[in-house]
């Protein structure tokens, strides 16, 4: 198995590095769109594993969603001015709320499921908060940029996908290491609070790095953004465990051999990316 996960992520990350800091923003969002449709039809599993009507419904009504948002928001009006486009803020925002609503809802497992667990319409309606604005969270980060430059927000983006790595390569190896205590048994039985830790201590290198390149930044607010974002992305990560563990399915997919689907491997990107571009428009824009 890790084998498996060593030779995927060998052609998979020369790929997702080369679309991000190779496209332009105006094609990277057609791009991005295929991913999403991938990611929505796992989803769609989650509602109903049995029903291929239903995840295709699901997947068709993620993709009229975000095709409109491609049309009606252009990759060169996502940012005018320094401020953001109002129906991307607004997205953004709303998926803010979504990742609190979630995180109670992650606590509260498996009580929080009695009310939406034999729900078509939540499932859906959770699908919708989870991939649509971590999908125009994506674009947003990676449309920012000047003549002078033009990597800046593939850069950020960069940078948040370090952040949930390693968190994940943290809390995997501190786990297996020093795990002792579960974190949450009801949603996932193999993390622990040494793991959770673990994966904190981690994303300082990405803190230390991030200081080396750029010495002008605040420290402490780069450490609090960093942790919050980890904490973010661990919420994602512990999210989609909680509606697969209902489902009763152990991967979204099939697709990444040795990773699983493509939600499994963007789960805790779905909840970092919205909780940092709000952060990022709070503090530095």
């Amino acid at each position: 198995m890790l084998k498996q996960r060593i030779i995927t992520a060998i052609w998979l990350i020369p790929l997702v590095f080369g679309a991000i800091f190779g496209l332009p923003t105006e094609y990277f969002c057609w791009v991005l769109l295929g991913v999403f449709l991938i990611a929505a039809k796992e989803w769609g599993r989650i509602i109903d594993s049995r029903c291929q009507m239903t995840q295709w419904s699901f997947t068709v009504t993620i993709g009229v969603l975000l095709t409109a948002l491609n049309l009606l928001v252009p990759a060169d009006e996502i940012w005018n001015r320094g401020m953001l486009h109002p129906i991307y803020l607004a997205v953004i925002i709303i998926g803010g709320f979504w990742w609190l609503l979630s995180f109670v809802m992650v606590l509260s497992f498996p009580k929080s499921a009695s009310f939406w667990e034999k729900s078509h319409m939540f499932k859906s309606m959770f699908g919708q908060l989870t991939l649509i604005p971590c999908f125009v969270s994506l674009l947003s980060l990676k449309a920012l940029g000047t003549p002078g430059s033009p990597y800046y927000g593939a850069t950020l983006v960069f940078l948040v996908m370090l952040v949930v790595w390693a968190t994940d390569s943290g809390a995997y190896f501190a786990g297996k290491t020093f795990g002792k205590r579960k974190l949450m048994p009801n949603v996932s039985p193999a993390k622990t609070i040494e793991g959770l830790l673990g994966g904190l201590l981690t994303t300082m290198l990405i803190v230390a790095g991030v200081m080396y390149v750029s010495p002008e930044q605040e420290l402490g607010l780069l450490i609090a953004v960093t942790l919050f974002t980890a904490l973010a992305s661990a919420v994602g990560d512990l999210s989609e465990s909680m509606f697969k563990r209902v489902a009763k399915i152990k991967d979204s997919g099939t697709i990444l051999p040795g990773h699983g689907g493509v939600l499994d491997r963007i789960d805790s990107l779905t909840a970092a990316l919205p909780v940092f571009t709000l952060i990022y428009i709070a503090f530095w824009m």
